[in-house]
């Protein structure tokens, strides 16, 4: 079931989690992320956007 939020309700979700991808590089252009027992590469382009392959 949804429900709205009311105005007097306080928000209980925690925030997620926030990381500077950059930091996750250490510097370079690319960083190994393993979830369970898949590795998957984030790579910072020269234009400076993401990509997340398997």
């Amino acid at each position: 079931m949804i429900r709205a939020q009311s105005k007097h309700e306080p928000d209980l979700r925690p925030d997620p989690a926030c990381h500077d991808a950059r930091a996750l590089t250490c510097g370079a252009r690319t960083a190994t992320i393993v979830l369970d027992d898949q590795v998957y590469t984030l790579r910072i382009t020269r234009a400076g956007k993401l990509i997340l392959t398997k």
